[in-house]
């Protein structure tokens, strides 16, 4: 059994700058691609970023270019979310996912529970 757990989250003033982390237990996903997610309350889940496992190609939301930057560590903690010049826009949960697939991700890999992320004005 896969788990994911995010860690990073917290409060932080408009400006600010967050570390999100993402570890798995159970088996090392080098081969799967990362992604991370955030919803909102009252809102639905959005995309955030995206790193590809076989060309390593980042993939952003328009809302988060250039302030955000997602990697990875092929190791425990596949998956990174450094979040700079944060906005209250960007309060959320945060989410970390998996997919096996090379392209055409959906996403139905594993998810962790979420780490909150809380930015004040």
């Amino acid at each position: 059994q896969v788990q994911l757990v995010e860690s990073g989250g917290g409060l932080v003033q408009a400006g600010g700058s967050l570390r999100l982390s993402c570890a798995a237990f159970g088996r090392t996903l080098s081969r799967y691609s990362m992604a991370w997610f955030r919803q909102a309350p009252g809102k639905e889940r959005e995309f955030v970023a995206a790193i590809s496992w076989s060309s390593g190609t980042t993939y952003y939301a328009d809302s988060v270019k250039g302030r955000f930057t997602i990697s990875r560590d092929n190791a425990k903690n596949p998956v990174f979310l450094q979040m700079n010049s944060l906005k209250p826009e960007d309060t959320a949960v945060y989410y970390c996912a998996a997919d096996s697939r090379r392209t055409g991700w959906v996403w139905d890999g594993y998810w962790g529970q979420g780490t909150q992320v809380t930015v004040s004005s």
